[in-house]
């Protein structure tokens, strides 16, 4: 049995402590449940309590979270749970690495910079390769940082324009039928763009660069027959795409130009008997120079600790079911 233990861990002055604790205590109720120890704050001290092994995990991270706050750097929930989960993989020490490098400031003029390992190693195959696949769960970043890197290489005059596409496949990609515009018909499925870009360079900004043309938003299958030069282009929910669609897409790329292609296996929803394009291309272009593929995990989600917890039993579940498969087989 795991022996119970106590340390104390010290606040340097009162705004360091209010930032800490979070409002209402979130902070230090995320590090409870994320490392399942107990924190009682009281003056200037705090008491963690709890098993021998997690317990200095907790004030490790509690001391990593107070350099930034000196730092001038508000912390978030993301940043608590970034930390925790690099404390649990034994990866802390590099934890304010991760804040040295500002990727853009939003519209806010806030600091965007990447919230783990797996963040920063997509971050980095963006700018090394022309293709980059992000594959993993929602909530790991793929689709902002995406967009985070496109709006860095326009702001740069790397690239001429922005392209975001995905497969409408809840539409069956004949969108025809739907009421509007193509750009009314395609809203529904973009949202989370719209989301990143309006955070990143506000509602107005979005919309005057998308009349212009330097912004475009289209079904996938509005991009057959296209050449895509100086531009950084995007396909999200790239697990719908069929082998034919993929193939189609990737061959649009142009010179001067960047791709990245994200998706998640696991929330494939083509048609009974159809095959996931973002599957197969893993194996055809696995030795392709250039072409790069970054795998998220649970351990990479920075949305609420639950939700990473909801990943990882998903994964548990459909691992299992892949053993009775094979032993079926066998």
């Amino acid at each position: 049995m795991t022996a119970q233990i106590q340390q104390i861990f010290t606040f340097e002055n009162v705004e360091q402590q209010t930032k800490l604790l979070g409002v209402n205590d979130n902070f230090l109720q995320l590090i409870e449940e994320g490392l399942t120890v107990q924190l009682h704050a009281r003056g200037d001290q705090m008491t963690i309590s709890g098993d021998e092994d997690k317990v200095p995990l907790a004030k490790a991270v509690l001391r990593e979270l107070t350099t930034l706050i000196k730092h001038q750097i508000n912390i978030s929930d993301t940043d608590v749970v970034s930390a925790i989960t690099m404390a649990q993989r034994g990866t802390l020490e590099y934890f304010g690495d991760l804040y040295s490098e500002v990727l853009i400031r939003d519209n806010k003029g806030r600091s965007v910079h990447v919230k783990n390992f797996g963040q920063r190693q997509y971050v980095q195959s963006i700018r090394k390769n022309d293709v980059t696949f992000g594959i993993g769960p929602a909530g790991t970043g793929k689709t902002f940082l995406a967009v985070v890197m496109a709006i860095a290489a326009l702001k740069r005059g790397d690239v001429e324009r922005i392209i975001i596409t995905r497969p409408a496949v809840e539409a069956g990609e004949s969108l025809g039928f739907l009421p509007g515009d193509l750009k009314e018909k395609v809203d529904p499925y973009m949202r989370p763009i719209y989301d990143a870009m309006n955070a990143l360079i506000g509602a107005e900004q979005t919309q005057r660069l998308m009349e212009r043309g330097v912004i475009e938003i289209a079904p996938l299958a509005y991009m057959r027959g296209r050449t895509l030069d100086e531009a950084f282009i995007i396909l999200d929910e790239a697990q719908n795409t069929t082998n034919q669609q993929m193939k189609m897409f990737l061959t649009r790329f142009g010179f001067g130009s960047k791709m990245i292609i994200n998706g998640d296996i696991s929330q494939i929803d083509l048609p009974y008997g159809a095959k996931s394009g973002l599957i197969s291309v893993q194996r055809i272009l696995k030795d392709v120079n250039h072409v790069s593929f970054i795998h998220f995990g649970s351990a990479d989600v920075v949305r609420h600790p639950v939700v990473g917890l909801i990943v990882g039993a998903y994964e548990a579940a459909e691992k299992k079911l892949a053993e009775l498969k094979k032993e079926q087989i066998n």
